[in-house]
């Protein structure tokens, strides 16, 4: 009966109505669980609007605006403080002397005028003055630009996008909250480094995301830099600890779920929460004691540290993916090396290139992408940015089921589409790419210009239609997209690539060069191997210009006939009927 007690004394602390979170463990009620972390965004896992470069550098210029603002509105306080404390010092003057002597100092006749005069007329303008209200300008402009401020889900965004980068180029949070990320400055500035408030908004924002790999994460450093001395009013151990021990606890670790718990109440004996965690912890502990310790009790222990860390992923091929991003598992063989080659191009004596030829770079022999260097001049480019500025929109993807374009969690970036009449240099690049792949662009589609700030990606995807998809180019009329075109618009500090999953490839981006490879095989089938991505940028921002060009499928340029398919099909083992197109 006293057990049973016990047991029940336990489970009555741990169905606390204090907890933000009564719906989460509905079979074991509120447990451990902090208090009023839960933001009103925790349903909607993606549905951060992303900020690119350009529209941040935007809200940069909004800041120091609103920064002058500031500065001009404590300016016209001061001046105030300034002319009441002189009207003060006056007052102070007058009042002193003629409480000395009242009934003498109100015998003159004068004194008793500016008496009168002061409390009647000049109190009321002291009264006015103290009134004055100076914050009106500043009030108004903040109004104003609030409404170009990021919202809660892209403040969420950019906490997911800090950790997507963590994952994908496998650094600490150490090296992140330090600001010195590979490729920047060795030395940190003030405003690139995370204070403890930082960490443990991004320890929240991974906890209301139920990944609790990253809440212990980012709450240990948080911690950590308490511990180190750093100060912080708006946050303390207690609320810190309070989420490392649910965050371990959720990934199978009891002793050290025990062991925050009982750090938690040497600073607050008090706290209820962590009173009734500490008791479910140690009868959680004693059972396993007590149960015996045989194989299978062993290999459970061993499959719960190997499920430790990062949740499933959606994406099969995520570790390769982000090997190749950090530049690792590139396949480059040394008889690969051999077949690539750098050299002038001039599409077959084409008129534009004979006295001009072009600098084409083997990038991969099989599936064949190259990469034409200075192929867009500066000012163009910049035009380009110029004219895709105003109209960039969320990037989207067409729905593999549905064929519907919509936006989707795994590209993250900003695009917009630009056709060839609406300006000359559009056009131009039109031309220019017509002209050296030898493939008609009049069916392409537009020119699509995409900017990935920081954290922005696109995951692994297909540029053509699968055959088990729906028509997903069909309101385009275009047909599949036989060739793409990517040029490169700016220099990334660090990450950012181009990878090719299936084949180990990766192209780092370059301003002013263009990569160029084909989708399907000339016997129109889907080349499955030219799969890729576009990595997370670390450093920096980048864009892209992309050509995805449809139609075609009659016309393969003659160096695609013969070099491009035995790249496709292998050396010596080419099937004739490929030839029929």
């Amino acid at each position: 009966m006293a057990k049973l007690r016990h047991c029940f004394t336990i489970l009555l602390l741990l169905f606390t109505a204090e907890s933000a979170h009564s719906d989460f463990f509905t079979s074991i009620g509120e447990f451990l669980l902090p208090q009023n972390c839960l933001s009103p965004h925790v349903n909607c896992v993606f549905c951060f609007v992303f900020f690119p470069s350009g529209h941040m550098t935007d809200l940069l210029f909004v800041e120091r605006d609103l920064v002058s603002s500031l500065k001009d509105y404590i300016r016209a306080e001061e001046n105030k403080l300034q002319r009441i404390k002189r009207w003060a010092e006056r007052l102070d003057v007058l009042s002193t002397a003629g409480s000395q002597d009242p009934e003498g100092f109100l015998g003159h006749p004068v004194n008793a005028f500016k008496l009168i005069k002061r409390l009647n007329t000049e109190w009321a303008e002291l009264e006015s003055l103290v009134l004055t209200d100076v914050s009106d300008a500043f009030v108004s402009n903040l109004t104003i630009q609030r409404q170009h401020f990021p919202k809660d889900d892209d403040q969420i965004g950019a906490a997911k996008a800090l950790m997507r980068l963590q994952d994908t180029y496998e650094l600490d949070t150490e090296t992140i909250s330090s600001g010195r990320l590979p490729g920047s400055s060795s030395v940190a500035t003030s405003s690139s480094v995370l204070i403890v408030e930082d960490c443990y908004d991004l320890g929240k924002v991974a906890y209301s995301d139920v990944d609790y790999y990253h809440t212990e994460l980012w709450m240990a450093q948080a911690l950590k830099q308490l511990e180190q001395g750093e100060e912080s009013s708006a946050v303390d151990a207690i609320a810190i600890l309070d989420y490392l021990s649910y965050s371990v606890y959720q990934q199978g670790e009891l002793e050290r779920a025990l062991e925050f718990t009982k750090k938690l109440l040497e600073l607050d004996p008090s706290h209820q929460r962590a009173n009734g965690n500490l008791k479910y912890f140690e009868y959680q502990l004693s059972k396993q004691m007590k149960l015996e310790v045989d194989d299978d009790d062993e290999e459970k222990r061993r499959m719960q540290k190997e499920n430790r860390g990062r949740r499933d992923d959606y994406l099969p091929e995520r570790k390769q993916y982000e090997k190749l991003c950090r530049g690792e598992g590139v396949r480059m063989t040394p008889r690969r090396q051999s077949r690539l080659f750098c050299r002038y191009y001039d599409n077959g004596r084409h008129p534009r290139f004979v006295i001009g030829p072009l600098k084409q770079e083997d990038e991969w022999d099989s599936p064949q992408i190259v990469r034409y260097h200075d192929i867009v001049s500066d000012r163009d480019m910049e035009k380009v940015k110029e004219l895709a500025k105003p109209r960039l929109h969320r990037a989207t993807i067409s729905n593999p089921t549905t064929g519907v374009l919509e936006t989707a969690h795994y590209r993250i970036s900003k695009s917009a589409w630009l056709g060839a009449y609406e300006h000359p240099v559009v056009d131009k690049i039109n031309r220019k790419i017509e002209d050296i792949t030898g493939l008609d662009v009049s069916t392409a589609e537009d020119l699509q210009v995409a900017n990935y700030g920081v954290g922005g990606q696109y995951e692994p995807h297909f540029d053509f239609g699968r055959k088990d998809e729906p028509d997903a180019f069909e309101e385009l009329g275009t047909g599949n997209r036989i060739a793409t075109w990517l040029l490169y618009m700016s220099d990334v500090q660090a990450g950012g690539a181009t990878v090719f999953t299936d084949i180990g490839a990766a192209v780092q981006p370059k301003k002013g060069s263009a990569v160029f490879w084909f989708n399907l095989y000339p016997s129109g089938e889907g080349d499955y191997r030219t799969r890729h991505a576009a990595c997370p940028v670390l450093l920096g921002n980048k864009w892209g210009e992309l050509s995805l060009i449809s139609g075609n499928i009659f016309f393969f340029p003659s160096y695609v006939s013969v070099v491009h398919i035995i790249a496709q099909i292998g050396i010596m083992k080419i099937n004739s009927d490929l030839f029929l197109k």
